[in-house]
């Protein structure tokens, strides 16, 4: 199961817990929950283009979450900023991405 990180204290507390990784394609930070699903939170800022851009982006990052969240470790928080490098990849290169991010960080199983 996952669920959406929506508050604002949520997304504060996981940028407080100081745990982060990031490589050309994005940023990701991780905070343990002490729930037994992870909950997802996406940026994709203005810099990155309009909104058809920043919302295609935001869905290629949580198809790649979707479709690999077995593979990651169960209670966490996780937020993952989309990079500049991130607009116009395909799904593979933006999943490739996330995996990479995640083993960086140790919460893949």
């Amino acid at each position: 199961m996952v669920e959406s990180l929506h508050k604002g204290r949520d997304f504060s507390d996981v940028y407080d817990a100081k745990r982060s990784r990031a490589n050309r394609h994005l940023a990701m930070y991780v905070r343990e929950n002490g729930r037994d699903h992870n909950r997802i939170g996406i940026v994709a800022s203005k810099k990155l283009g309009n909104s058809v851009i920043r919302h295609r982006v935001k869905r290629l990052i949580k198809e790649s979450l979707r479709t690999n969240g077995d593979k990651f470790s169960n209670g966490l928080d996780i937020i993952v900023i989309a990079r500049r490098e991130c607009v116009g990849k395909t799904q593979a290169e933006i999943t490739n991405a996330v995996l990479h991010v995640a083993g960086l960080l140790g919460i893949t199983i």
